[in-house]
């Protein structure tokens, strides 16, 4: 079938097309209702259905001739470590450790939090909190204590799942430490914090509150598949929001599994059997789509990989495992690749031989620049898919669905909306605009399955992120235009979130923390551009009287009070002392200005300034530091 066929289909008859989707699944009750509102008015998939999300990833497969299939490659080359799991393999994993976590009180409809390395004990936890009927929010792994102790007051888990440690390009990362501090600053204390100990560094655990992990299986008892309905949350998975407090995304359990299922097909072109390697991370929403459930639930194999495309132990890693594994498609962050070649320019470590069994490279994450399309195409001779998709609808609002067709590739472009998707630019009064002209992007309700019902213990505030901006609408958050073939590009945040590495992070969060410092007045954090990394926070500091002379330890505290408060994944790296901000009378500080200077783009200067010389003075301390792309006259 055409794209254009599904896609209108999708858009014209959702029912009808989403229940043909539903089918493809092994339901315990399948749903008589496809579409329906619940008592907030937010539009809800299969809600009268029954399912068990991990019985679809595990139990179906090997009741159903894949028990010996490869379920699970983990490829660590920081601990030289490689372990290959069939579906028996992982089921028996995973039903022993919901055993344990039934032993500490965890149950249909409870919380817990996982804050894990890129182990394989970080995926098996995540399927038997769902086995449970239980609810997952994972933590990106060496996340900095106090974001850690954010989240587990929000969640408020039953039980934590942690390790020791992590093991990063040149160090090891202490987890437990941090989880111990995170618990001191948490209001809500856990029944019980599960360890798994790595030789690599073992952590002292507090009796009465910690088990090792070993120890909890060896008294544990294999538990079966506790039904849910479809509309019961699966997970929570947190992301930055503007105002500092992050957003407990809340993803249900029938929605999902259908819309993954239907992309792994439609959008992957994989098939059962073959070898899927998501080049991520669990405490992302990629990790969880693509290195755990999409893949097992269609009956792939998935590969989880502790490492970096780089130093571990050089730029021909990628390489590598595609060929070692016989990948047949990799999913990765455009960063990876822009270190992959900065690192290995003409691609010297890399035989096209070796990715003889590679059919296609997707990235997403963050904006895909034109010069990382056309270099990783060229070196690798592949078809290369740039697509975009947020944590918050957890699979691709838009692809080149090769699945369906394949679609000539335009660089900058993510393509077409995925079926299900109806994607619209909009002006600020919520009106269309045509081809070519750039607004807000936003999505037409109903969304498909798997998008976010709402956010965790704040319906009003998911309202207010999301829906009320332009009613009858979904508000993405970017902004972007659309062709007239009906190719969407995304240009970037129309919020202060910036994008750095593919991690969505609050620059007012940043700008919260380094004002903690005593020397600080005032401060401002904005996104500049960054060849590597897509983006990197730039702050901008105003210091109280006296503290003049002290500006360049100063900035080394802050530089260091954000790697503490936030962590090193923010790459917070500039804290820049200035005269003044530039504000306008009623003192609002003119951030889309600032980034506009770093950008070199043109800009106006408003007529509500306050000091336009504020500019000028700021304009020329980026040019002087190399942080402009380039100076341009008042």
């Amino acid at each position: 079938m055409s794209y254009q066929i599904e896609y209108q289909r999708a858009c014209a008859e959702p029912e009808a097309f989403w229940r043909e989707q539903a089918q493809a699944l092994d339901w315990f009750k399948f749903p008589k209702t496809v579409l329906s509102q619940d008592e907030h008015g937010m539009d809800r998939w299969f809600a009268d259905g029954e399912l068990n999300t991990c019985y679809l990833a595990l139990d179906h497969h090997v009741a159903n001739g894949r028990a010996d299939q490869a379920a699970l490659i983990y490829d660590s080359p920081v601990t030289d470590t490689k372990k290959t799991y069939s579906y028996q393999d992982l089921l028996n994993e995973v039903a022993l450790f919901a055993g344990a976590l039934k032993r500490q009180g965890v149950a249909k409809g409870d919380t817990v939090v996982i804050y894990m390395p890129m182990i394989p004990q970080a995926l098996i936890a995540m399927l038997a909190v769902a086995r449970l009927g239980a609810i997952h929010s994972v933590v990106f792994g060496g996340f900095a204590a106090h974001e850690l102790a954010v989240r587990i007051d929000d969640a408020k888990p039953k039980a934590i799942v942690s390790a020791s440690c992590g093991i990063e390009v040149c160090r090891t990362i202490a987890y437990k430490p941090l989880l111990d501090e995170a618990l001191k600053q948490a209001q809500h204390s856990p029944n019980a914090c599960i360890i798994y100990q790595r030789e690599q560094q073992l952590a002292e655990l507090q009796p009465g509150r910690d088990l090792d992990w070993n120890a909890a299986m060896s008294d544990a008892t294999p538990t079966d598949c506790t039904p849910v309905k479809a509309t019961d949350p699966l997970y929570i998975l947190y992301t930055s929001g503007t105002t500092g407090k992050p957003k407990g995304v809340v993803r249900d359990n029938g929605g999902h599994a259908v819309a993954l299922n239907y992309s792994m097909q439609a959008i992957y072109n994989m098939s059962p059997g073959e070898v899927f390697w998501a080049a991520s991370d669990v405490g992302w929403v990629v990790g969880h789509s693509y290195i755990v459930y999409g893949p097992l639930i269609y009956g792939c194999t998935t590969v989880m990989y502790e490492g970096k495309p780089i130093m571990t132990p050089n730029a021909g890693e990628f390489w590598r495992v595609c060929k070692e594994y016989d990948v047949k498609t990799l999913f990765a962050a455009p960063t990876a690749f822009r270190a992959i070649r900065k690192e290995d320019p003409n691609a010297e470590l890399l035989n096209k031989a070796d990715l003889a069994g590679l059919r296609v490279i997707f990235m997403a994450g963050e904006r895909l620049d034109p010069p990382t399309y056309e270099w990783t195409k060229a070196v690798t001779g592949k078809c290369i898919v740039d697509h975009w998709w947020q944590t918050e609808t957890g699979w691709a609002i838009c692809a080149n669905p090769i699945g369906l067709e394949m679609k000539i590739a335009k660089p900058g472009s993510s393509t077409v909306p995925s079926p299900g998707f109806q994607v619209h630019v909009l002006d600020d009064q919520g009106e269309p605009l045509p081809p070519m002209e750039q607004g807000s992007i936003a999505i037409k309700r109903p969304l498909p399955p798997s998008c976010l019902p709402t956010i965790w213990g704040d319906i009003e505030r998911f309202k207010s992120s999301y829906l009320n901006v332009y009613p009858g609408y979904y508000t993405s958050g970017d902004g972007g235009y659309i062709d007239e073939d009906g190719y969407v590009f995304i240009m970037g945040r129309t919020d202060d979130v910036i994008n750095v590495a593919g991690h969505r992070l609050s620059t007012g969060e940043m700008e919260e923390v380094v004002a903690m410092h005593d020397a600080v007045a005032e401060c401002c954090v904005i996104g500049i551009n960054d060849d590597l990394k897509g983006q990197l926070p730039l702050g901008l500091v105003l210091l109280k009287n006296g503290y003049e002379e002290q500006a360049d330890t100063v900035q080394e505290e802050l530089i260091a009070l954000v790697r503490q408060e936030i962590g090193a994944l923010a790459c917070f790296k500039i804290a820049m002392v200035v005269p003044r901000l530039p504000k306008t009378r009623s003192g609002k500080i003119l951030r889309k200005l600032l980034r506009q200077i770093a950008s070199g783009e043109e800009f106006t200067i408003p007529s509500t300034i306050d000091d336009p010389n504020s500019i000028y003075d700021i304009q020329e301390l980026m040019a002087e530091r190399g942080l402009i792309v380039e100076k341009l006259a008042g």
